[in-house]
């Protein structure tokens, strides 16, 4: 596979040697399920009083494994050895940090099949999709990396004060915070805990890592790919158990100097005040959700539109924060864009998706399918002014009964509806004409959320979108991915508005800044 470079861009005609690796790491991950695994706090295996087991949600009945049900202890444990080991880690010179970033990245590659097979039965994720996280992981750890090379260090020289009789030299410092929080969410849990962490690491932080509960298993693993790679004790730690136990009273500590979150609204906002109203205010890098369109001119590719479609309504079964949830297209083109769009919700297989033939597989759990079904139930009670275009079902025949295995959907409602508004994380697509592209646009923007967006149309059409579009990510005419699809280095990935705490997006530019505090050094000296 010399020359081939996965990505979410490139994951669509894979080589026949990456099916036979991963079919091959799949059997041996399946060899160790229902191990016990343990913490990793101040360099050592740590476990609690307490276990939880992670059931997989591609078959209920199989124990992924057994994790450490930590608690307040072990938070404060772990809080205070980041503490303890902060201030040599942040006098570490930045090109050794580098360097050894660097081996994580190579080791996360290395065992990307490893970590693809345990991301397909854990989260659920199609062998594509898995992969695809794995190597984005260690892609965002290596572009930390590569931030902190592009800028030096984060060190600069600025102007000099013209005082006659003196030197006076100034400097511009970036310096980290702190021990340094990362909250990661089930559905990406290894490149949104990764990536934060390597950021977080590379600019001189240490990290305390608190995965979902649903999908720790991935974050066990990068524990030990930065172990492996020689991380000193105390630089990283990793804590397991639930958001009350550990998750909450890591926010309280004092000890912690900033923090990372992925997930729901909700809890992103709790963390922003909570940050916020302390002794004084922590950074508090909030990533948090979306509601995101796709509009359709009159002059879209239709073929291009609805593949990119497809491919973000229904990709991870619906449980993107950048999947297409909304479609606005003009309406001379909406029978034919909806025709076309049926036709592949019906193409797409779902099903076990460690198995190659499977392209969408199960939702995380039974409350992700009481939503779906809530919000079908919410289109049938609308009568003949909603409708079911596709979809619509629990599948729960011979061993789909035992997952959590939903039908892709396509829906009609009034644009007036609460489920034009509200994210459903589910493979739930709502489809309206509307008269005009702007007026596309305008509903496409109203909306708290602001993540993702994408559009398919002429020239002239795709400058107005990027220049009127409310979202930090925008796509134009992308059959790869209508709403989805951001690689570090190529799409950085952030949102506008009730999606995102910062304006600055990962994989970019200007994320890597954000782990760090500026200070301003005058050096004078008499000549």
């Amino acid at each position: 596979m010399t020359n081939f470079k996965l990505t979410y861009s490139t994951m669509f005609d894979p080589p026949e040697e990456l099916h036979r690796h991963f079919d091959a790491a799949v059997t041996a991950v399946r060899g160790s399920l229902g191990a016990e695994h343990p913490m990793w706090i101040d360099g050592e295996d740590v476990r609690s009083a307490g276990q939880f087991s992670v059931h997989g949600p591609i078959d209920r009945r199989v124990v992924l494994g057994r994790f450490q049900a930590g608690d307040a202890t072990h938070a404060s444990a772990a809080t205070g050895a980041a503490a303890r080991a902060f201030p040599a880690w942040a006098a570490t010179p930045w090109r050794e940090r580098v360097a050894l970033l660097r081996r994580v990245a190579a080791l996360i590659e290395r065992r990307v099949y490893e970590f693809g097979a345990v991301l397909a039965l854990e989260v659920g994720k199609n062998r594509m999709e898995a992969l695809g996280e794995a190597q984005e992981t260690a892609d965002l750890v290596a572009y930390a990396c590569d931030r902190m090379e592009a800028n030096d260090g984060f060190v600069h020289a600025m102007a000099r004060d013209p005082v006659a009789g003196y030197a006076s030299e100034n400097t511009s410092v970036m310096k980290p915070w702190g021990p340094w929080l990362v909250i990661a969410p089930f559905n990406f849990p290894l490149a949104l805990a990764g990536g934060p962490v390597g950021a977080a690491l590379v600019a001189g932080n240490t990290v305390v890592l608190k995965p979902a509960t649903a999908t720790p298993w991935s974050a066990r693993l990068l524990a030990l790919a930065l172990r492996d790679a020689g991380v000193p004790p105390g630089v990283f730690n990793l804590v397991t158990g639930s958001g009350a136990s550990v998750g909450e009273p890591l926010i309280r500590d004092p000890d912690v100097a900033g923090a990372t979150f992925t997930g729901s609204h909700e809890v992103g906002m709790h963390l922003v005040r909570s940050f916020a109203q302390r002794r004084w205010p922590r950074p508090c890098i909030a990533e948090m959700g979306g509601k995101n369109a796709a509009i359709v001119s009159r002059h879209a590719n239709l073929g291009d539109a609805v593949t990119g479609i497809t491919r973000s309504a229904f990709g991870l079964t619906g449980q993107k924060c950048s999947a297409c949830s909304r479609v606005y297209v003009e309406r001379s083109r909406f029978a034919d864009l909806v025709s076309a769009l049926h036709q592949a919700a019906a193409r797409v297989a779902t099903g076990d998706p460690t198995r190659r033939e499977h392209w969408m597989g199960p939702l995380i759990d039974g409350a992700a399918v009481a939503r779906y079904e809530d919000a079908v139930a919410q289109v049938h009670a609308l009568g003949g002014d909603g409708a079911i275009v596709h979809g619509g079902e629990r599948l729960d025949h011979g061993d789909l009964a035992h997952g959590h295995y939903v039908a892709p959907t396509i829906a009609r409602a009034p644009l007036d509806h609460p489920l034009w508004s509200s994210e459903l994380f589910a493979p739930f697509l709502l489809v309206a004409p509307v008269e005009t592209i702007d007026e596309g646009i305008a509903r496409a923007n109203a909306s708290d959320y602001g993540l993702t967006a994408g559009f398919y149309g002429d020239a002239d059409e795709t400058e107005r979108f990027f220049e009127t579009i409310e979202a930090g990510v925008a796509y134009a005419n992308r059959p790869q991915g209508a709403t989805t699809g951001a690689w570090p280095g190529h799409q950085p990935f952030g949102g506008w508005k009730g999606s995102g705490s910062t304006g600055k997006a990962a994989g970019s530019l200007y994320y890597l800044a954000q782990y760090l505090r500026e200070q301003s050094q005058t050096r004078v000296r008499r000549l």
